[in-house]
């Protein structure tokens, strides 16, 4: 185990591996990839491990964000592009020139990162000439911050005597649906050509994209790295995903707003996704998806303190267990708006709702829920998505849609909890809890998944909320004894 007293050397000098052990897949976000001190740290975590590792890292923190605002002004993209590439160029610099000694692998990184940077400076300069962004060169572009990290940090640790590859995603490949901006990847078909990439050396790899059987580069979606990092894990046959974040894993709420959350050990699979699809920051929402399919468990560990490792703080696998309060956490997105389809017998006619389901699809807009009656469909989707879907249905003209209204100014709020729809009273103790605060609960879905219900308020009164649920599960220390005292003590509220 490492320790603060202990020399960063004697982490490297000490360092073996083990081939007969199973790779562990590593994953960093760009959250604590910012300087040269953060780049000593992922040195020292890596030198724990005695076994074949595979590195999957984020862009440097605020790198993407910056990308994506010179691609938002269509007409001075390369100018923009131009400020954005010389910050680079001066941040991994000193990043660069504060860790390396002169030699050889530093100048060559020197070189290759002007070389990528240099692409990167050509594809900016193909959209100016363009006059618009199209979907196969925004991936390229936005893919740049994990080429740059991954080619940074592998040169780095073999400057450190570790005996790794930097793999990039198309020369694995990496292979995807081809979807540009939320791909899926291809497990079975990129497994084999990883494996034979790797033969038991470790690796470091940018995470975040793919490529498509053509070989465009094509995004994992926002945040798609710890996807990417979890489809790795898959194609290897991982030990586990160990994912680094500067916090201590999952919470009761979000840890910022809420001084009396509470650390959560151990979550399944659904759990962390229901959690993580409702708003934490945590983790991708489709991380789980590669590791269940081969029961590969997700440990998530705090960067800034890992004198505990290999203990993760929060564990997640395939097991399913109800805690005492059956609800582990409340998570909450700020991030959704509601698009409600009114008219007469309109959630009764046949069609309606294929072809409302229909246009959105093809027009790229995911539906987040769905809820009809007799006189209404309300369709929850992101933000961004819903003055577009509400001009595609107005110009469809569909005879039954007699009005549309948005409604922008909401929060869905989630409780997530294994055995949450097995228990007698407890939609009832969520909605006295928020009833006895005054707040009105705008929709509602119970069932939809076994492990988390979720409605919509709004958003002023989100954190109002939150808070109201939160002190009742956790602060008032309500227990289950059994399903029917449970359900008893919830009747007398």
């Amino acid at each position: 185990m490492f320790n603060d007293h202990i020399p960063f050397n004697y982490c490297l000098t000490n360092f073996k591996i083990n081939l007969m052990k199973k790779i562990r897949v590593i994953k960093f976000g760009g959250s604590v990839l910012r300087t040269a001190s953060d780049l000593e740290k992922v040195a020292m975590i890596a030198g724990l491990y005695e076994q074949p590792i595979v590195i999957v890292l984020s862009a440097f923190n605020g790198v993407t964000d910056q990308l994506e605002l010179a691609l938002s002004h269509p007409t001075n993209i390369y100018n923009k592009g131009k400020d954005v590439i010389k910050h680079l160029q001066k941040m991994k610099s000193n990043i660069i020139d504060s860790l390396f000694k002169e030699s050889n692998l530093k100048n060559e990184l020197h070189k290759e990162l002007e070389d990528r940077l240099e692409k990167l400076d050509k594809s900016l300069l193909a959209a100016h000439c363009i006059g618009e962004v199209p979907e196969f060169l925004r991936d390229d572009v936005l893919s740049y911050g994990e080429r740059l990290s991954s080619l940074i940090v592998s040169c780095y640790l073999k400057h450190l005597g570790f005996e790794l590859d930097e793999l990039l995603p198309e020369d694995i490949p990496l292979i995807t649906d081809g979807i540009y901006g939320n791909a899926t990847v291809d497990s079975e078909l990129s497994s084999i050509s990883l494996q034979d990439k790797l033969n038991k050396r470790s690796a470091v790899i940018p995470g975040f994209y793919g490529v498509s059987r053509k070989g465009k580069k094509t995004l994992l979606g926002r945040g798609g790295s710890d996807y990417s990092a979890a489809c790795i894990a898959n194609c290897v046959d991982a030990e586990s995903l160990d994912v680094w974040k500067d916090v201590n894993g999952f919470y009761s709420a979000d840890p910022k707003r809420f001084q009396d959350a509470k650390e959560i050990k151990n979550l399944s699979y659904d759990e962390a996704s229901e959690i993580a699809y409702f708003g934490s920051e945590i983790l991708h929402p489709r991380t789980a998806e590669p590791l269940r399919a081969k029961g590969i468990p997700l440990k998530i560990h705090n960067f800034m303190n890992f004198q505990n490792w290999p203990e993760p703080n929060t564990h997640i696998n395939g097991e399913s267990t109800i805690s005492s309060e059956v609800i582990k956490s409340i998570a909450y997105s700020d991030n959704c708006a509601y698009i409600k389809l009114s008219g007469a017998g309109i959630g009764f006619k046949g069609g309606v709702l294929a072809k409302v389901t229909g246009i959105l699809n093809k027009n790229g807009i995911n539906i987040k829920s769905v809820l009809t009656s007799q006189t209404a469909i309300n369709l929850l989707l992101e933000q961004n998505d819903v003055l577009k879907a509400e001009e595609l249905v107005e110009k469809a003209g569909i005879i039954s849609v007699e009005e549309i209204n948005l409604v922008d100014d909401i929060s869905v709020i989630a409780a997530v909890g294994e055995g949450l729809t097995h228990y007698d009273g407890l939609a009832s103790g969520i909605f006295t809890a928020v009833a006895k605060k005054g707040i009105n609960v705008e929709m509602i879905c119970f069932g939809a998944s076994s492990v988390a219900a979720y409605f919509v308020v709004k958003t002023r009164q989100r954190k109002e909320t939150v808070e109201a649920i939160h002190n009742f599960y956790f602060k008032t220390k309500k227990r289950l004894k059994s399903e029917k005292a449970y359900s008893n003590e919830t009747r007398e509220l």
